[in-house]
């Protein structure tokens, strides 16, 4: 089966392309290398062994998507494609549905030309905005608290109108909990252009000496430490979770929603105190003021990720620790 995975040389969808190569899988990926880098695509073949065919293209220009979709028959489709930090969405939010609603738009009218019409979607627990209660499942009331969430629910919903009408789409909309650690080898991970808007790879920068301290944003949430409580997943997890959807898209039609998550709520502190236990490093901070859309509490629910797609979360938070450490330290 041939997979186009869009955005694929970005944090989360790199470490996908691996996990479906290491499936058997036949990959090619389209990213405009935005928030990336082209020696990624490298670093996927060093770890499988395997080629991938990359394509640089942006989805706001639809015609440069036209050659991926030509030169490929594809069984489905893994949109990992959008700008992505909740701050910088507040900031420039033309820029986040510009961007993120516009161009899947046009990804979705070269699909639906071109007779694709499976598609796995990178959305977001953001979705569900301020949670009343935790953890939180599929069937919460959902709301958003800053642009960005906004696009994914938005796009949610426009993918889920597409099963409307046709009958052969295949829409799996993965609600993301907060994804951090690095493949084992130390090859990739999360790496941003500019400083960092999540907090792991801001740790990491503190930790090889690029920044002085980490910027904790508020420590008055209703929450044990008084900073935000979130769902940290490794990445890998979080990979493996979209081969599993892939084989749910290509076998059911109509819309399936799952939360990828662990199940487990640590606070910034907590994540702070497990980074120094596992690495031995000292990570100094400092109280900032809280960061527009942000929430206290967030974590999830994943039961009914394992009852359908057999899938649950496997690495606990010193491994997630560890392997960004690796990877910070191997790509200073």
């Amino acid at each position: 089966m041939k997979i186009l995975v869009t955005g694929g040389t970005g944090y989360i969808g790199s470490h996908t392309c691996v996990e479906l190569l290491q499936k058997g899988y036949e990959v090619v990926v389209f990213d405009n290398l935005y928030n990336s880098k082209i020696d990624v695509v490298d670093k996927i073949e060093k770890i499988t062994g395997k080629k991938i065919t990359f394509y640089k293209a942006d989805m706001l220009d639809k015609e440069s998507m036209r050659p991926v979709f030509a030169e490929h028959t594809f069984d489905a489709v893994i949109h990992f494609a959008g700008l992505k930090a909740v701050g910088e969405s507040v900031e420039k939010p033309l820029l986040y549905y510009k961007n993120n609603i516009a161009g899947t738009l046009n990804l979705c009218e070269m699909m639906n030309e071109y007779g694709c019409k499976k598609i796995i979607f990178s959305s977001s627990a953001t979705v569900y905005g301020s949670p009343e209660t935790v953890p939180i499942t599929e069937d919460f009331p959902l709301s958003t608290t800053n642009p960005y969430g906004s696009t994914k629910l938005m796009l949610e919903g426009i993918l889920s109108d597409l099963c409307v009408p046709d009958k052969e789409w295949s829409v799996v909309l993965l609600r993301y909990f907060n994804p951090i650690g690095a493949h084992e080898s130390g090859l990739l991970g999360e790496s941003p252009n500019g400083i960092p808007n999540n907090l792991m790879p801001y740790i990491m920068q503190v930790a090889v000496g690029k920044l002085p301290e980490l910027g904790v944003f508020g420590n008055d949430y209703d929450t044990p430490d008084g900073t935000g409580v979130r769902d940290y997943i490794h990445v890998v997890d979080l990979a493996k979770g979209h081969v599993n959807a892939v084989e749910k898209a290509t076998s059911a039609n109509g819309v399936n929603i799952y939360n990828l998550g662990t199940g487990n709520g640590y606070s910034v502190l907590d994540i702070v105190k497990a980074f120094e236990a596992a690495n031995g490093v000292t990570i100094p901070y400092s109280i900032k003021p809280r960061r527009a859309g942000d929430i206290a509490t967030c974590y999830a629910n994943p039961k009914k990720a394992k009852d359908e797609l057999g899938w649950e979360a496997k690495y606990d938070l010193q491994r997630m620790c560890e392997d960004s450490w690796r990877f910070a330290k191997m790509n200073q």
